[in-house]
């Protein structure tokens, strides 16, 4: 039998693809790859099977021990996975904010080291001993509890995405990001445990007269923001860990509220105080801040929910498909909605004239990062890439010029549009807008 060259083998791998259907052209090339190496491995660095199965230099010694990282860490391979902020974006970094990496992560779940991070004065070192948690105002018994009283309260493990109202806000009146990091990536999605806020308001003998709540945090800025009684009472969350582990301290260690689908500065972190009372309280941040604008110039009063929104994760500015052309790919993304479940994903190659619905990768939850990929082969011409997001109440991602004529230009935040890749006949991939 003729012994086939690495290129002799691709080209019958790829002419075999071409005559199967998807699901069994992508068993096949799952089995040719184990063979042969990816086809841009070998067009980059020629291997074969004997190359492969030569001992290399870390199978013939050691490695570390047990304990030598006791907390573990990534593989140094892996050094170019983490958050990162833009410079000037604010005056310093103490109220400021950095970007988790979206395009390097898999599944749904965010690693806690790679969770965006937002602050208005730091991040406070609290020590867990001294933390208290008061609750006041509309009680019939208001309560002082530590950490370790908090802890002896039933508690529930939840599955939610958390995201800042200012997420993509940089880009309402153009595109100007050129990395998927800093377009999007100012929301993770993580394991939560804590309990119930109803369950502590239960204890403290909510009064029926309470329709808010106060929140506010022990960082330098006091953070505060007013949540309705209703959200409190139904899934708000006095969070303490987070996958698996205490929180971290630039995520509200040793506590902090969570509330699900709405924007991130009302789960209040490092919290401290929640006071019941008739009527929201119209502090700093949801007055001057954290208010979205009308084409008017007004503002919102209390836009609190997270519209559906989606973004491809790949091919984006920094997954191009350089030298990808005539290859099988998957267009892969994520997509949430704050109203519920994802129900469905349409993904677009021509700027939104034709759609084709995409594959929900599981699980799927209310609340939380969905990933969505489509079988796709590339031909090598230039494409306008789109994701729009359906959740399960029929809310449908707007285009820009649909959110454009109810928020106009002026606003920072809840920009949800359908976001667009410009997909050039090199593989490069740039971030524009398209109306």
């Amino acid at each position: 039998m003729k012994r086939l060259s690495d290129k002799e083998l691709l080209s019958a791998v790829a002419r075999k693809a071409t005559s199967m259907s998807v699901p069994q052209r992508r068993r096949f090339l799952q089995a040719g790859m184990i063979v042969a190496g990816t086809a841009a491995g070998i067009a980059q660095t020629p291997r074969t099977v004997a190359d492969t199965l030569q001992v290399k230099a870390w199978s013939k010694q050691l490695g570390r021990g047990v304990v030598s990282a006791p907390y573990g860490s990534p593989s140094r391979h892996e050094a170019h996975v983490v958050r990162r902020n833009v410079p000037w974006l604010t005056a310093d970094t103490v109220s400021s904010i950095s970007f988790t990496p979206l395009h390097e992560l898999h599944g749904i779940i965010t690693p806690n080291g790679l969770v965006f991070e937002r602050y208005h004065a730091g991040v406070p070192e609290i020590p867990p001993e001294q933390h208290q948690l008061l609750i006041h105002g509309l009680v019939t018994r208001p309560l002082v509890l530590e950490m370790n009283d908090l802890m002896r309260f039933p508690s529930v493990s939840v599955i939610h995405f958390l995201e800042c109202p200012a997420n993509g806000g940089m880009e309402w009146r153009g595109a100007q990001m050129e990395a998927l990091q800093f377009t999007h990536g100012m929301i993770s999605c993580c394991e939560w445990t804590g309990v119930p806020l109803s369950v502590v308001l239960q204890e403290a003998g909510l009064k029926p007269e309470g329709k808010w709540i106060l929140a506010e945090g022990a960082d330098g800025a006091g953070m505060t923001r007013s949540i309705p009684i209703e959200k409190a009472l139904d899934d708000a969350l006095l969070a303490y860990a987070q996958n698996g582990e205490r929180l971290r301290p630039e995520q509200g260690y040793p506590l902090r509220l969570l509330n699900p689908g709405w924007e991130g500065n009302t789960s209040v972190k490092w919290l401290r105080r929640l006071k019941v009372g008739e009527l929201p309280w119209h502090h700093r941040e949801e007055t001057s801040k954290y208010t979205d604008l009308m084409p008017d110039g007004r503002s919102r009063r209390f836009t609190w929910v997270q519209d559906a929104n989606s973004v491809i994760l790949s091919p984006c500015p920094e997954k191009p498909w350089t030298g990808m052309i005539g290859r099988f790919h998957e267009i892969r993304g994520i997509a949430w909605s704050g109203r519920g479940r994802i129900k469905r994903v349409d993904v677009s190659d021509d700027g939104g004239v034709n759609w084709r619905p995409a594959q929900l990768k599981g699980p799927v939850l209310s609340k939380a990062l969905t990933r969505f990929v489509l079988p796709y082969e590339w031909d090598g011409s230039p494409k306008l890439l789109q994701s729009r997001a359906v959740d399960e109440t029929g809310y449908v991602q707007p285009t820009l010029a649909q959110l454009r004529d109810i928020r106009g230009v002026e606003s920072i935040y809840h920009k949800n549009s359908i976001h667009t890749w410009a997909l050039s006949n090199d593989g490069a991939v740039r971030n524009v807008q398209i109306s």
